[in-house]
């Protein structure tokens, strides 16, 4: 860098710092004064509370709970199915934001349903339904142990498998490298959509403390972000375009994030008792994961992309290991906002993802895309959409 480039750098950084102090000095003397000379409000305290976590044991109700109003709360009773019951926590008010755990001495019964209502201090109730009671699983070594065989078994194995077919997808001539790619395109769509779904009616069931719905949205904008300048990064550094195996391992990052998501879910249903383990399950997601191995191996079809053998497992493990990490973070935290965000941030890989494979889809005539490249991207979000309703989870 030359001097005059630094001088230049200087003189733009000083009147932004001195901006920047001066918004922060304008906004400290607001929230100071500003409070002061506003009148108090009047009418009784707004008092809202947002159930978490909910965790069975013996005897016992286990509830985390979050304000997520403006003034602080005090719990004066709480009551299980109209049963008054002793509880012990949250003996302070909870300020917004703030949160507690309540424990309950229950001698609350396997598959029942529960409803708690928490009664405050101004007298009023609030409360919290509980489909189905089921004992919260301990987080033991055999615990452990059935998470990763859940995740392998709809992660990495079914990933493993569609990427099996990539020597034969590399007999294929140029048009038909084309209609594979379009056809992952197809598949990444459908995964965008169903992430999006998943992730709002996660969001929509969280306390909206921290957001809901809103959480899924930043999580996509901000992984869309990262891995945009992480990709621009590396084409300054490498020109001449994005390389087959670059091109895999973005695929494999998305769908690796995605799967994540997945093995939330799957961790969260096993750990309320909804997930039925069986052999459904296992043939469900293998058929409907086969197909994102072959999205990964597309972009690895042209002869000149011709990566070793530990690469290709490297690929795999970035694409289903993450299952394995959400199925056991899914049964142990299991908290909706964590899980919108998560989800947000895979629909943001995988839409960036498509951005990098539309080039490709484009023939030689004027960077027109054909109807067979459409039909084949329709193709793909068939697929995916039949395979997915094999899944019973």
């Amino acid at each position: 860098m030359t001097q005059a480039d630094a001088a230049e750098r200087r003189r733009w950084w000083l009147p932004a710092a001195l901006s920047v102090l001066l918004i922060a000095a304008a906004l400290a003397g607001l929230a100071v004064l500003g409070g002061h000379s506003l009148p108090d409000r009047v009418g009784p305290p707004v008092e809202e509370l947002s159930v978490e976590t909910t965790r069975f044991t013996s005897g016992e109700i286990e509830l985390t709970v979050r304000n997520t109003g403006p003034d602080p709360v005090s719990i004066g009773q709480v009551f299980v199915n109209d049963v008054y019951v002793d509880f012990a926590g949250a003996e302070d008010p909870i300020r917004r934001l703030e949160s507690e755990t309540l424990l309950l001495k229950y001698p609350w019964q396997d598959g029942q349903p529960y409803t708690v209502s928490m009664l405050t201090s101004t007298g009023v109730v609030i409360e919290h339904a509980i489909a189905l009671a089921v004992a919260t699983p301990e987080p033991t070594l055999s615990f452990f142990a059935l998470m990763a065989l859940l995740g392998t078994y709809v992660g990495i194995l079914p990933v493993v498998l569609g990427m099996m077919l990539l020597p034969v997808m590399r007999q294929a001539g140029e048009s038909m490298v084309r209609l594979l790619l379009a056809f992952t395109v197809g598949l990444l769509l459908f995964l965008t959509v169903d992430g999006i779904s998943e992730g709002l009616e996660i969001g929509g069931m969280s306390g909206g403390a921290f957001g809901g719905a809103e959480l899924v949205i930043l999580g996509a904008v901000v992984a869309f972000l990262i891995l945009t300048a992480v990709d621009r990064y590396l084409r300054d550094r490498h020109p001449g375009g994005a390389t087959g195996v670059r091109l895999a391992a973005m695929v494999a990052v998305g769908i690796g994030l995605h799967n994540f998501g997945e093995g939330l879910a799957i961790g969260s249903a096993y750990a309320i008792g909804e997930l039925a383990l069986g052999a459904s399950l296992v043939v469900g997601f293998a058929l409907h994961n086969t197909t994102e191995g072959i999205a990964i191996v597309a972009p690895l079809t042209r002869r000149a992309s011709r990566p070793p053998l530990w690469i290709l497992g490297v690929l795999g493990l970035a694409a289903g290991a993450p299952a394995i990490v959400g199925a056991v973070v899914g049964a142990t935290v299991n908290n909706a906002e964590l899980s919108a965000l998560l989800l947000g941030v895979g629909v943001g890989a995988i839409v960036q993802v498509i951005v990098q494979l539309a080039p490709s889809l484009a023939g030689s005539a004027r960077g027109k895309v054909g109807g067979t490249v459409v039909l084949a991207i329709l193709g793909g979000v068939v697929v995916m959409y039949g395979t997915g309703l094999l899944v019973p989870a």
